[in-house]
């Protein structure tokens, strides 16, 4: 795999203390392998201490910046900021509980490296990489999604949810200027589009741990709400909304910013 040339997108709602061992796992990982990175930390209205935790971390390694919502809008809105502000080849998005772990990313971009536009990080391809697994509940209310995807979006993949994909530049900033759910529901809004469009997308298997503790998502009020934003992408597709592919544009191909070594104060 050739170096590679990656943006890190984090959407972060209250996670200051979970941020800051996804942010130095990423840190050692690309500083490893050479990677040339920049990381964007989309702070989503936080009311405890993440935004300044970010601001700590950028004024050491200058590859990390911060996206400093003031309200809460929902993860589809964090990641379609830090799409906007993202420069590089590959844009690979991470949640903030570092339940896929780093070195997975390679994976995705590898994927991308031999033509995939989309590399999404699956739980579902091979089950065994689930070191800990959702509680029942959860995959179960994760099968149902999983047919509803199918049924109504006509979506056949395993794990649309999993907060772990890679998309080609290219593919990222055509697809995410047309976005419009701001909840959970924007991955399978995303994907829909990416079907619409042409790119190629591709599950890869990937390790997963769960972890309950700072756990964001209401399992009945959030999948309600999910399967409501399913019936907004059908109904925005037949009137229209997705008509006209959004190409990423000449100008969007700002310099990418290599990774620094800590400074000093």
């Amino acid at each position: 795999m050739k170096t590679a040339s990656c943006s890190f997108v984090i959407p972060a709602y209250n996670e200051a203390k979970r941020l800051p061992r996804t942010l130095h796992s990423i840190l050692r990982y690309v500083t490893a392998n050479c990677w040339e990175t920049e990381i964007i930390v989309v702070n989503d209205g936080s009311t405890d201490e993440t935004a300044d935790i970010v601001r700590q971390f950028s004024s050491q390694y200058p590859v990390i910046s911060l996206i400093d919502n003031a309200v809460n809008r929902g993860k589809g809105k964090a990641i379609r900021d830090g799409v906007q502000r993202a420069t590089n080849d590959i844009i690979l998005f991470a949640d903030a509980d570092d339940s896929t772990p780093i070195e997975d990313a390679a994976k995705l971009v590898e994927a991308i490296d031999h033509g995939i536009d989309i590399a999404i990080g699956s739980r579902w391809v091979d089950r065994n990489l689930q070191l800990h697994p959702q509680p029942w509940y959860r995959r179960l209310n994760g099968r149902v999604y999983n047919l509803l995807l199918r049924s109504i979006l006509g979506l056949d993949y395993k794990d649309t949810q999993n907060g772990f994909k890679a998309y080609s530049r290219q593919a990222a900033k055509t697809i995410f200027p047309l976005q419009r759910i701001e909840g959970w529901g924007f991955d399978a809004e995303v994907l829909f589009l990416a079907r619409k469009f042409g790119f190629a997308v591709q599950e890869i298997p990937v390790e997963y741990t769960y972890y309950a503790e700072g756990s964001k998502i209401r399992p009945y009020r959030d999948g309600i709400g999910m399967l409501i934003e399913l019936f907004k992408v059908r109904w925005h597709a037949l009137k229209g909304a997705y008509s006209e592919r959004v190409p990423a544009t000449p100008s969007d191909d700002l310099p990418s910013i290599p990774l620094q070594e800590r400074t000093s104060d």
